[in-house]
């Protein structure tokens, strides 16, 4: 399984610490105290991978010394994130996602009156539409 490991700078502020990775201009986060600003930067990281990848942009080398920014405040900890991209594409790919659809009145009726899950017909029939086997599909995208 692929690992990316990105150093990550957390510079400490007020109110806890912000993050940004150097290595990846853009992907930043914040947490109020230090682990969750380790949790939140790991799922930054990790959206910030899948977008790039999504994208078609080429996924920087992780560097082995980062260039911190001088404006960065004291105190700041570099520490490694790490994130497994094919773990967070698959959560991302087959998330459920709302999606509006429009019928007669009289059919909406003549459903719910049979209780219908309306998500689970559609995907049915929107994967037969497809010609999509569901069962090949387990753990892929779908």
């Amino acid at each position: 399984m692929r690992k990316l490991t990105y150093l990550a700078v957390f510079e400490p502020t007020e109110t806890g610490y912000s993050v940004y990775f150097p290595d990846l201009p853009g992907c930043t986060s914040y947490g109020e105290g230090f682990e969750e600003a380790q949790r939140q930067a790991a799922d930054a990281l990790g959206l910030h991978i899948y977008g790039m990848e999504k994208d078609g942009d080429k996924i920087p080398d992780q560097s082995k010394e980062p260039q911190v920014d001088p404006e960065t405040a004291s105190g700041y900890m570099v520490s490694p994130v790490t994130i497994f991209p094919d773990i967070v594409r698959n959560e991302l790919d087959n998330r459920a996602v709302k999606t509006n659809l429009t019928i007669p009145a009289w059919l909406k009726e003549i459903a719910e009156a049979q209780g219908v899950n309306y998500s689970k017909v559609f995907q049915a029939a929107l994967m037969d539409y497809l010609g999509i086997n569901p069962s090949s599909m387990q753990g892929q995208k779908q």
